[in-house]
């Protein structure tokens, strides 16, 4: 994000027992050879974000959150919600206090339930539940690799949209509209379909516990980043998120969503889908309903503090 020339001003926020200091990572990028100026935040743990990222956020047009703790082998999506909607409701706060226009992209897992839970927070305070985007654009990203590594084709020729949601068989990518995915077997596509449900899984077994995808989530939290900025800055541009959404019976959903100055300024429809598709996106939205359910359970019950 540092060289993107959207970018006026880059803020690095971490709290003070972090690993690298964030004003260590701003000094870091501060060197690149851009006209972004960088600056980093920190805050001791227990603090409240609200009360402590003034200087940070203000001003912010995106905030992207990748925060709360990674998955680990043997946990559950519903395990790994009740430790991390806390952490993400801290942000959210404080991004309504300090930036509430800004487009808040949330990475942080589970999305299928995150996402939910703090856009219906958003609109239970006046604001826009769409300024809060779940970031799926790494399952764009393996799709596309995967389907490169059997094709020979450039990963930049292609372009599957990956529907549904985040999470296991709410993954769902449409390989039937592109092109050059199209053109694989349809008896290689289940395989392929779940390789990419899996992706993340892997990544976390192979290491061993210790973290999960971050350095192919960097890149794909960067491209989404840089899309929704060009939005704003005029120039529409179409990636797939998971938003609140009316395209399906489910009030959230991933699809190609069109971002402009508004931020997001069109949920697009699924588009045709073949027979193995529209079964799987029965299975998909089935999964996906109690998903979205745990995190609407949780606005409930909260909400976001002045």
């Amino acid at each position: 994000m540092a060289t993107d020339r959207n970018v006026k001003e880059l803020a690095i926020f971490d709290l003070s027992v972090a690993m690298v200091p964030p004003k260590g990572v701003a000094a870091d990028l501060s060197h690149l050879e851009s006209a972004v100026a960088v600056n980093g935040y920190e805050m001791d743990v227990g603090k409240s974000p609200k009360d402590h990222l003034s200087e940070c956020l203000t001003g912010c047009s995106l905030v992207m959150v990748p925060a709360g703790m990674p998955r680990k082998p043997g946990m559950t999506r519903d395990d790994l919600f009740k430790v991390n909607a806390d952490i993400a409701k801290g942000i959210v706060e404080a991004c309504a206090k300090h930036c509430p226009a800004a487009i808040v992209a949330l990475i942080v897992n589970p999305v299928n339930s995150i996402v939910p839970a703090m856009a219906e927070l958003y609109a239970k305070k006046g604001l826009n539940p769409q300024n809060i985007v779940g970031v799926t654009t790494l399952d764009c990203v393996r799709a596309n690799k995967f389907v490169a590594g059997i094709t020979g084709a450039h990963p930049s020729s292609i372009d599957v949209p990956v529907i549904g949601g985040h999470a296991g068989i709410t993954i769902m990518p449409v390989f039937s509209q592109d092109p050059i995915a199209a053109k694989i077997p349809a008896s290689e596509i289940p395989d392929l379909d779940k390789k990419t449900q899996d992706a993340g899984t892997e990544v976390v077994n192979a290491k061993n516990g210790k973290g999960s995808a971050t350095l192919s989530m960097a890149y794909a939290g960067a491209r989404l980043g840089k899309g929704i900025l060009a939005g704003l800055a005029g120039q529409k541009t179409v990636e797939c998120a998971y938003v609140k959404s009316d395209i399906t019976e489910l009030p959230y959903f991933t699809s190609k969503v069109e971002f402009g100055k508004g931020g997001v300024t069109s949920v697009l429809p699924i588009g045709v889908l073949n027979a193995y598709e529209t079964q799987r996106l029965a299975e998909a939205k089935l999964q996906l309903k109690g998903e979205i359910e745990t995190g609407l359970q949780y606005a409930a019950v909260n909400q976001l503090a002045d």
